[in-house]
């Protein structure tokens, strides 16, 4: 949970004392399945903390699934083009996994943190699309989620469609030749090879953050079939031995419970955080930028098309066509959407840099929060780790004398 504070300026922190303050405090809980089958479903308590004027009234508890939060997503990416929408967690397509603990626990904490970005942002948290979210009834969410059509409808895979069709479109053939509608700006390029070598650096620092996890797990399961097998060894011998053998089972025991206590803090608290970002690179690379690309070529277009229309009335002129009315209406509201898509692009871009700096700015905030939990529990088990063992060894010392 995550308050948001709005001040007079329009930005975004924690309070110091909400109750004086506006602010906006979301929390995901609860998450329950239901259903059966290939109809089940989780569905999780939102419950928001708010005196924004604009809101029904100080608290409200609503319940959502996952799609109530992909219904969310895809109306913020319709509206504020430009701006980085926070990334969903993915759904698991395998069924054994759909519904474990695990998964479940991760998909909570990831659905947290969407909607609280969200609150956190000066524009979004603004957004009648999210008050509707964090208010309205489970009949109506349902309503809204059956009308959505068109760009609502889009998951993730089309966006990347979108993406690459824009990346490889071609404008009309001029003097013989294919010229791509592309942005050439360097300090553009600059910014899409920077988000594109972040996604492939952050996917690797998670990749090998999971073999973290998946090491100190199979170490934990190792340890406690050790501590069993030394615990029978020791039932079987002389007292002294016995007993060292015995302490020594119970201490890799307990080293193993550690180990994989250790080794969930560093799934959620380490390898997640890398993950979530992973996603969010992700989302700004398939749908902002590809949207950028997908303004400028509009703009291109339309400018193209003026020139032929310049031409072509031009000629009607000079034969003093009766067509010349027509031809300079049209002229005149294509002009119009040109200038209306230039706008539109100077505005996405404007937002693209703003939000980049916004972005930079928290992933420095959660990157740091993320690597020093990482050591911080790394050292702490080293430490236990060494404290337990270093205990056993005047046991061991004795027998082995």
């Amino acid at each position: 949970m995550i308050t948001a504070q709005r001040s007079s300026s329009g930005s975004s922190h924690s309070p110091r004392s909400p109750s004086s303050q506006p602010y906006l405090s979301i929390s995901v809980t609860d998450p329950v399945k239901l259903g059966n089958g290939v109809q089940a479903y989780i569905s999780y308590r939102v419950i928001t903390k708010t005196n924004f004027p604009e809101y029904q009234g100080p608290e409200k508890i609503v319940i959502r699934r996952y799609s109530d939060f992909v219904w969310l997503r895809d109306r913020l990416f319709e509206k504020y083009k430009g701006v980085f929408i926070p990334p969903l967690p993915e759904k698991s397509a395998v069924e054994k996994f759909r519904f474990s603990a695990e998964f479940i626990e991760l998909r909570r904490q990831a659905l947290d943190v969407f909607v609280n970005r969200i609150a956190l942002h000066h524009e979004l948290q603004q957004s009648e699309d999210l008050r509707t979210f964090l208010q309205a009834d489970e009949e109506t969410m349902e309503r809204l989620r059956s009308q959505e059509t068109g760009i609502f409808k889009k998951k993730p895979a089309d966006l990347m469609q979108i993406f690459k069709e824009v990346q490889t479109k071609v404008s009309d053939v001029v003097l013989g030749k294919e010229k791509p509608v592309e942005e050439s700006n360097p300090e553009y390029e600059k910014l899409k090879n920077y988000i594109f070598e972040l996604e492939n650096h952050l996917s690797e620092a998670q990749k090998h953050a999971y073999r973290l996890v998946k090491r100190h797990r199979e170490l934990g399961q190792s340890l406690s079939d050790f501590g069993k097998a030394v615990k029978l060894l020791g039932a079987c011998e002389g007292d002294a031995l016995g007993k060292a053998f015995s302490d020594l089972g119970a201490k890799a025991e307990t080293l193993s419970v550690r180990l994989q206590k250790e080794a969930h803090q560093l799934l959620m608290n380490f390898e997640e955080p890398l993950k979530d970002y992973v996603r969010a690179v992700q989302s700004i690379k398939q749908a902002t930028i590809a949207e950028r690309a997908n303004a400028f070529r509009h703009q291109c277009e339309l400018a193209e098309t003026i020139k032929l229309k310049e031409i072509n009335l031009d000629k009607l002129m000079l034969t003093r066509s009766d067509k010349v009315g027509e031809a300079e209406l049209e002229y005149r509201e294509l002009k119009l959407e040109s200038e209306e898509a230039t706008r539109r692009f100077e505005n996405i871009v404007r937002l693209m840099n703003e939000e980049m700096v916004r972005f930079q700015d928290q992933k420095t905030l959660d990157m740091g929060i993320a690597f020093h939990e990482f050591a911080k529990g790394q050292a702490r088990l080293a430490n236990n780790i060494a404290d337990a063992w270093r205990s056993l060894l005047p046991k061991l010392e004795a027998c082995s004398s």
